[in-house]
């Protein structure tokens, strides 16, 4: 039977055809649906992780138990599992296990273009990189055979493209594994320099032995066509190429990324008369051609920055562009905004309002940092704001602490901004932290996280009381702030920053979008009262907008926060009717 798949679907299907019995991850777009639909088979538990680091330990912990395990995880998640990666790479494995990793060039939801194929090359790990959905479900399959065979952790590099748009995907039945006896096995599994010492040739003997299994395995393969362009290539940039040019030119397609083939390459660049190497992001490819001495042209016709496309190829061949109709009027930029209703906007006017420093994080709240609320300083990585407040009242001491913050998700809190509170109060910094509770992780779908009450099926599961936690590590001064009351907002803020003491403000009020929150009836303008004066125009609200000098309420996106109506001074902004 085949089916219509997106990529991380056919993640979730490899996964369950392998017979893997665990997989832990943290959302992040492009990779967050694998672990979503991996959940939708019983025969695999899955969880949320509070980070990538703790997923990544979790999956190891399996493997060593002697089951398939995997994670998933975004490129810049990948940073966060470095720390386990790198050595997991020494000990190796049990039972297989697989890290996903999917890449966002063009940035789509991302801060950063990171290629992860470095860390592949670093941690001295395989990697294999699929074209479509088909082949991301064997890819899944063969990566746990090659992570048992060759006693190593494999990783499957995805991005954005493969892992979002859909091919077919022919279904396979599940092949259940024998739960092998527990063995202790301390010279290979506790890494302490006497047993790492001993693992590090193990690890280069084994990339040889990867080395030679590329120069005849499947996943890498020749389709000849005209010899006058032979073209190198992996991932989505197969899919471009051969759009492009059919079978018009001769074309090297790998699949296993790392450890990169010698003896199959040099046959391929000596029957063809020009060599070109298409791949996304860094000249990876490409430098390991000029490694061997085989000369071919890559970066210096494509671009290290953003996706490639058909156009991009078509355009760095000289081709011509074939022809399409488009429209007569220029389509309207829509930059991406918050929600109407959304409960970060009310504590972000009241930020911008003070022209307070706002140290940001990573979440459906960095739009905080868009006009007209322009609320945020600085967006860096995730936990990034608590312990960079710390630093910044550091270095500006009494010149910055009373008007300075940072504001962080609780989602994002959990992952990585408790440690930089731990620090603020063992270091006794004079910071004052607000955690964005919105009850769920936004951004990236509304899954659930460790303060929510529910695990990842939606189950009862125990609920982290930020408070508690908060006064747990050392934080005397902890309150919480309905985010649609401006007044308490504004008195929180400023007394938090008055007083010289660690504090933590919460704001807390659920996510419009959840399905059980209710919207009340839209607020509704009287244009006799209307002055034009603007001051609702400050929220940044997509609800919002002015005609005729005249403030507008599109009552298809206002929910009825009422948060406009405590800034309109002369009472025009009305609230509905129920």
């Amino acid at each position: 039977m085949k089916k219509l798949m997106l990529g991380n679907e056919a993640i979730a299907r490899g996964l369950y055809e392998a017979g893997v019995k665990l997989v832990s991850s943290y959302p992040g777009t492009p990779s967050t649906e694998i672990t979503e639909f991996a959940a939708k088979y019983d025969e695999i538990y899955c969880e949320w992780a509070p980070n990538e680091k703790v997923a990544t330990e979790v999956a190891f912990g399996a493997s060593l138990r002697g089951v398939r395990s995997a994670c998933a995880m975004k490129h810049v998640g990948l940073n966060v599992a470095a720390d386990p990666l790198f050595t997991l790479s020494y000990t190796g494995v049990n039972g297989g296990m697989v890290i996903f990793v999917a890449d966002d060039p063009a940035m789509h939801s991302s801060q950063n273009e990171q290629d992860s194929r470095h860390y592949a090359i670093a941690a001295k790990v395989p990697m294999l990189e699929p074209a479509d959905s088909a082949e991301a479900k064997d890819f899944v399959k063969l990566a746990f055979e090659i992570s048992e065979e060759f006693d190593t952790p494999v990783i499957i590099r995805m991005c954005t493209r493969i892992a979002h748009s859909q091919s077919t995907v022919e279904l396979c039945d599940r092949v259940e594994r024998e739960l092998p006896a527990y063995e202790k096995n301390p010279q290979k599994f506790i890494m302490a320099p006497a047993n790492a010492i001993r693992r590090h040739p193990f690890v280069e003997e084994r990339t040889k032995k990867l080395s030679q299994y590329g120069e005849t395995s499947p996943v890498n393969r020749v389709e000849y066509g005209g010899t006058e362009k032979g073209i190198i290539c992996a991932g989505t940039c197969y899919q471009y190429v051969k759009e492009v040019f059919g079978d018009s030119v001769s074309v090297l397609k790998l699949g296993l990324v790392n450890p990169l083939p010698v003896d199959i390459i040099k046959d391929f660049a000596a029957k063809v008369d020009k060599l070109y190497v298409i791949e996304e992001l860094d000249g990876i490819i490409e430098g390991h051609l000029n490694s061997l001495g085989i000369p071919c042209t890559g970066k210096e016709m494509f671009s290290p920055l953003g996706e490639y496309n058909q156009t991009t190829i078509r355009e760095a061949f000289g081709m011509a562009q074939p022809e399409f109709t488009s429209a007569d009027t220029a389509v309207p930029v829509r930059p991406p905004v918050m929600c109407a209703g959304c409960p970060h906007r009310g504590l972000f006017y009241t930020l911008s309002k003070h022209k307070i420093t706002c140290l940001g994080d990573i979440g459906c709240y960095t739009l905080g940092s868009a006009a007209p609320l322009t609320a945020l300083d600085s967006t860096l990585c995730m936990g990034a704001s608590v312990s960079g407040l710390h630093g910044f009242n550091k270095a500006g001491g009494k010149e910055t602490e009373g008007k300075t913050v940072c504001v962080i998700g609780d989602s994002t809190f959990m992952h990585s901004g408790v440690t930089g509170l731990i620090n603020i109060a063992y270091n006794a910094s004079n910071s004052t932290v607000i955690i964005l509770d919105n009850s769920i992780t936004g951004m990236t779908g509304h899954q659930q996280n460790p303060t929510t009450g529910k695990n990842i099926k939606g189950e009862p599961a125990l609920a982290v009381n930020l408070e508690e936690l908060c006064k747990s590590i050392g934080i005397e001064r902890v309150r919480v702030v309905d985010p649609y009351n401006l007044k308490e907002c504004e008195d929180a803020i400023m007394e938090e920053l008055s007083v010289e003491a660690p504090s933590v403000i919460i704001s807390r009020r659920p996510c419009m979008l959840l399905k059980y929150v209710k919207a009340k009836p839209p607020v509704k303008v009287n244009n006799d009262k209307c002055v034009g004066c603007r001051q609702c125009m400050k929220l940044g609200c997509p609800a919002i907008s002015f005609k005729d000098k005249k403030a507008v309420i599109d009552f298809t996106q206002c929910v009825g926060c009422d948060v406009c109506t405590q800034l309109c001074r002369v009472g025009a902004i009305e609230k509905g009717e129920r």
